[in-house]
């Protein structure tokens, strides 16, 4: 839970004293802002890996004509849990959201959220799937306005495919073996691992077509290893492909050319 950084974020950009938890506010002395049209990474999962990765965020916020834009400061948030104000996760930018003015009352904002694994982590693999989206502004008078429910994102474990047809070349009619693996990253570990159990798919794609086509579907073992055979027919690429799960991205290996002679 990173509510103190987020909270550091508004408070370094207007020099706040206090660190305020989210539930701490109260109704009727916080900013008169609203957020609207929230997106992270363009409208994308966020991937990571086993390195530090960085999204972008988009915003819009509309304020009070009594409350000028240089008077308060906003972050943008990613929580989980049922309310905002008493969430079991949440994340925020280190830095309050650059805004420019796109009328009076209305600031067209972008910000960053940084997730670091390895070392002071910031995510475990219990965090990975759907987060909400929200957002925190303050003002100058050290008072918070935590907004929830702006929409919501993924964070997924990132995964590799690889792949290995053999014999290459291979005679017309007889056996080709694929073997591969499925691994991802692990944010407890800060390494990839094994992703068993999991159905991929065996492709072929003609040397002389752009589109592959499913051969048959097998599950990876539970090291994460991939292995069938399949009859040489003609020149082309053999591949492996995931479809993703709840927690890690849709994936495809490059595909492996074979020469049918």
């Amino acid at each position: 839970m990173r509510i103190r950084a987020t909270v550091a974020a508004v408070s370094g950009a207007l020099a706040l004293s206090a660190f305020v938890a989210p539930a701490a506010h109260a109704a009727g002395g916080t900013p008169d802002v609203t957020f609207s049209n929230m997106k992270v990474n363009k409208g994308s999962s966020m991937v990571v890996g086993t390195t530090k990765a960085s999204f972008s965020v988009t915003y819009t916020v509309t304020h009070a004509a009594s409350l000028p834009a240089s008077d308060f400061a906003t972050v943008p948030i990613i929580y989980r849990g049922s309310s905002v104000t008493a969430p079991s996760d949440l994340f925020g930018s280190d830095d309050a959201g650059t805004c420019t003015a796109a009328s009076s009352t209305v600031l067209n904002c972008k910000d960053t959220l940084v997730f670091t694994v390895g070392g002071d982590s910031d995510l475990d693999n219990s965090e990975a799937g759907s987060w909400t989206l929200g957002a925190v502004a303050a003002d100058k008078d050290d008072n918070l306005n935590w907004v929830g429910g702006l929409g919501t994102t993924k964070i997924l474990r990132a995964d590799k495919l690889t792949v290995n047809a053999a014999p290459e070349p291979v005679k017309k009619g007889k056996t080709v073996t694929v073997t591969g693996s499925l691994t991802r990253a692990n944010w407890d570990t800060h390494k990839y691992g094994a992703y068993g159990s999991q159905s991929v798919k065996l492709q072929f794609r003609k040397k002389s077509s752009t589109t592959y086509t499913t051969l048959k579907t097998i599950k990876a073992s539970s090291t994460g290893a991939l292995k069938t055979t399949t009859t040489a027919t003609v020149d082309g690429y053999y591949r492996y492909s995931f479809a993703g799960s709840t927690t890690s991205p849709a994936v495809s290996a490059t595909g492996d050319y074979v020469d049918v002679q």
